[in-house]
């Protein structure tokens, strides 16, 4: 009898070794689908251009939610999860010198040693404000907002923020959806007092809540500008609003947030100051 054949001498074997996981690649593809789009996506639609039937395309979009490259909005679309947000927010140029979000790691943890609070770096997507890193501090605190938290835009330092330096076509459909209510009287009365805040958080060039979102914590958001001219190196710097107001692309915000007693908001200029101060020691030339 010819002796047994060794599975390693199997040529069908080591061609399965080479040819990868058909299943990785598919769902990979699901994912390029969405990165492609850069909008969350309906089911249909997803299955459309992938030419696959809608059921098994669910199946490959679970598995990518699991591991939070994906995600499901309340509305039923699909969106790019926090792991591919923050890798998306790790600079426009990729992993080089341009390291956005190493730099603002570093303010962050300045700024945590500096005032013993807890600190997040926010970016805006189109469906609102997200954290992308957070910064806790020696002495911690109860913070429920972590990376991936989409921050809402009427009640948080930060959502207040960005919503003062977005057009209105962008912010009103946001906050409108924000305040679940159809009565036109109302919505009407809400948008006025929210463009006053606007106005306000715009002169003073930042944003504050005291207990909005959880109650005995307060939060100051301070706006950083990346220019639109990154070459062979990234100026960045935490601004004042009038300069963000001149057109530069606001996509990231500082937000320190501290009890009454870490935080108080009667030092609310001296602590801005100080948090300008430290950005500024790393704005690169």
């Amino acid at each position: 009898m010819p002796a047994a054949e060794s599975p390693l001498e199997n040529p069908v074997t080591t061609n399965k070794s080479q040819s990868g996981v058909q299943s990785l690649e598919i769902g990979l593809s699901v994912l390029d689908v969405l990165i492609d789009h850069n909008e969350p996506m309906m089911l249909k639609d997803i299955a459309q251009v992938m030419q696959m039937h809608p059921a098994k395309c669910h199946r490959y979009l679970v598995s990518l939610i699991r591991k939070n490259y994906a995600r499901k909005l309340d509305d039923g679309r699909y969106g790019l999860g926090d792991r591919v947000n923050t890798l998306a927010a790790l600079g426009h140029s990729g992993f080089s010198q341009n390291n956005i979000l190493e730099r603002l790691t570093h303010i962050a943890n300045e700024i945590k040693d500096t005032l013993n609070c807890g600190v997040q770096i926010a970016k805006w997507f189109s469906e609102g404000p997200i954290i992308i890193q957070s910064v806790e501090p020696d002495s911690p605190i109860s913070i429920i907002t972590r990376i991936g938290s989409r921050m809402p835009l009427t009640t948080s330092a930060t959502g207040q923020l960005f919503a003062s330096y977005q057009p209105d076509a962008v912010i009103q459909p946001l906050v409108k959806a924000e305040w679940q209510t159809d009565n036109e009287a109302i919505i009407t009365e809400k948008w006025q007092n929210f463009s006053h805040l606007q106005a306000k958080i715009r002169t003073q060039g930042y944003a504050t809540v005291t207990g909005d979102m959880l109650m005995g914590i307060n939060a100051i958001t301070i706006p950083v500008i990346v220019p639109p001219f990154v070459n062979s190196a990234v100026n960045l710097s935490a601004v004042s609003g009038k300069t963000a107001s001149k057109g530069l692309p606001l996509e990231y915000a500082i937000t320190i947030i501290g009890t009454t007693q870490q935080l108080p908001m009667s030092e609310q200029h001296n602590v801005v100051e100080q948090i300008l101060a430290i950005a500024q020691r790393y704005q690169i030339a």
